[in-house]
C-alpha cells in the first residue's frame, strides 16, 4: 500500500470499565505543535481530509487503564473501502502505535485494538482509501501507559509468551455471506522498554510484538505493524465476512526475532 514504507520509517523514527465518551477532536487537522512535528514523519506532503462521514473513532475521555486504552474504529460508509489506518498517539514517546492493513473481507470496518497512552493526548486515526487520506480522532485523558509495570513476573510473561485464544461471536448467521465477530488475544508482555523491573528497578528492554497476520483460510484478512503503544498481551476484536473457512490464523512476530503461529478454530466461543 501506498503508505507502508513511510509508515514504517516513522515507527523506526519515532522509537529513537471504559466509558465511550471521548470527545471527537474539534479539527483533527488543526497543525497543533506536536502534530506539526510528526506529520512529515507519518504522512509526508500528502494530503489528508477530515474522515467524517466515512469513520468513526470512540475512546474513553478519561481511561480507566492508561496501559489499557480501548480505542474502536467503525466505518460509517460502507460504500468506501479502507484499506490501511494509522493510529497514532500524539504525545506517547512512539507515537505510531501501529499501522494495519485491511483486506475487502474486513469491510466494513469494525475493529476494536488496546493502548498505552501515556499523558494526556490525542488519539488519531489516518485511514487509507482509494481516493486518498482521511483523518479523525479523540481527546484522551490518561497518564503513565506506557511505564505503567507489566501485570506479571517476566519469567512467567515469558513463558506464557505467544499462546493465542479466539473468541468468536454468532452474527448475521442467516446471511448468504455471513457476518462474524471474532476476538484474538496474544500473550505477550510487549515490553515498552519505559518499564522497570520490580526487584532490580533497571528499565527492561523493549520486546514487542513487531508483525501481526491474521488469515482466514487461505484469505489475508488484516496485518499490523506495530511499536510500543500497543499494550501488554493484545487485544484484537474485529468483524469480518465469512468465506466458509473453518479457522482462522494468526502468525506474528516479535522485536527479538521470534515467531508465533496459531491454528484457531471458528468454532471456539466464550
Amino acid at each position: 500500500m501506498a503508505l507502508k514504507v513511510r509508515h514504517a520509517v516513522a515507527l523506526a523514527a519515532l522509537m529513537s470499565g471504559p466509558v465511550w465518551a471521548g470527545d471527537t477532536i474539534k479539527n483533527p487537522l488543526t497543525e497543533s505543535e506536536t502534530w506539526t512535528d510528526l506529520r512529515g514523519d507519518i504522512v509526508g506532503d500528502a494530503e489528508i481530509t477530515q474522515a467524517e462521514g466515512l469513520l468513526s473513532i470512540d475512546a474513553p475521555y478519561r481511561a480507566h487503564d492508561a496501559a489499557t486504552v480501548p480505542v474502536l474504529l467503525r466505518q460509517t460508509d460502507p460504500s468506501k473501502s479502507i484499506t490501511a489506518a494509522t493510529v497514532v498517539i500524539d504525545e506517547n514517546p512512539a507515537p505510531v502505535a501501529a499501522v494495519f492493513g485491511f483486506s475487502p473481507g474486513m469491510g466494513p470496518l469494525d475493529f476494536e485494538l488496546r493502548v498505552r497512552v501515556n499523558q494526556y493526548s490525542n488519539v488519531r486515526v489516518i485511514a487509507e482509501t482509494p481516493e486518498g487520506l482521511h483523518m479523525t480522532g479523540r481527546f484522551v485523558k490518561a497518564s503513565g501507559g506506557c511505564s505503567a509495570p507489566a501485570t506479571k513476573d517476566p519469567e512467567v510473561a515469558l513463558a506464557s509468551m505467544g499462546k493465542m485464544k479466539l473468541r468468536a461471536f454468532d452474527q448475521a448467521a442467516q446471511m448468504s455471506t455471513p457476518r462474524r465477530e471474532a476476538q484474538i488475544m496474544i500473550r505477550h508482555p510487549n515490553y515498552s522498554g519505559l518499564q522497570r523491573d520490580q526487584i532490580t528497578q533497571l528499565f527492561i528492554p523493549a520486546h514487542f510484538i513487531d508483525h501481526l497476520e491474521v488469515w482466514q483460510g487461505s484469505e489475508l484478512l488484516f496485518t499490523m505493524d506495530g511499536g510500543i503503544s500497543i499494550s501488554e498481551n493484545p487485544v484484537f476484536r474485529f468483524a469480518y465476512n465469512d468465506n466458509g473457512a473453518t479457522a482462522l490464523t494468526v502468525k506474528a512476530t516479535d522485536t527479538e526475532g521470534n515467531s508465533f503461529e496459531s491454528v484457531l478454530p471458528k468454532s471456539v466461543s466464550g
